[in-house]
């Protein structure tokens, strides 16, 4: 299985937070997921932490970035096919980071694993987060 984390779902796994539910989190931990975290994800976090909108602390020596790969994960870039992709969706979702995810799913064949009832509007394969 190939899979994405939405935003709130990786920091649902980083904090192990109860929201993330058992099945996707047996999706995240199955030895045959390859499991994918977007650098329009860790944009968007950096974001809302500068602006204050949301609070994470990390440990010392440790930065957001590297625990995608700290947590067995790999970086997602985002490249120029992801972002022209996005001109295609129809707009479900004003979201911009959330609109990347999606573009990024399509174009690499990834399932998202999502909280966002909306994701499921593109045609995109998603997975329940909660």
């Amino acid at each position: 299985m190939r899979l994405i984390l939405d935003s709130h779902v990786f920091l649902w796994w980083l904090q192990d937070d109860r929201r993330l539910s058992r099945s996707a989190r047996r999706s995240i931990e199955a030895p045959s997921s390859d499991v994918f975290v977007s650098a329009a994800s860790i944009w968007e976090i950096a974001i809302k932490l500068s602006i204050g909108k949301l609070r994470w602390r990390s440990r010392a020596g440790v930065d957001l970035a590297s625990t995608i790969t700290d947590c067995g994960f790999a970086e997602l870039p985002v490249t120029a096919r992801h972002a022209a992709a996005v001109r295609e969706l129809p707009h479900h979702h004003a979201d911009p980071f959330d609109r990347l995810l999606i573009a990024q799913a399509l174009c690499e064949d990834l399932q998202i694993i999502t909280g966002d009832d909306a994701f499921g509007s593109y045609g995109v394969r998603t997975l329940e987060a909660t």
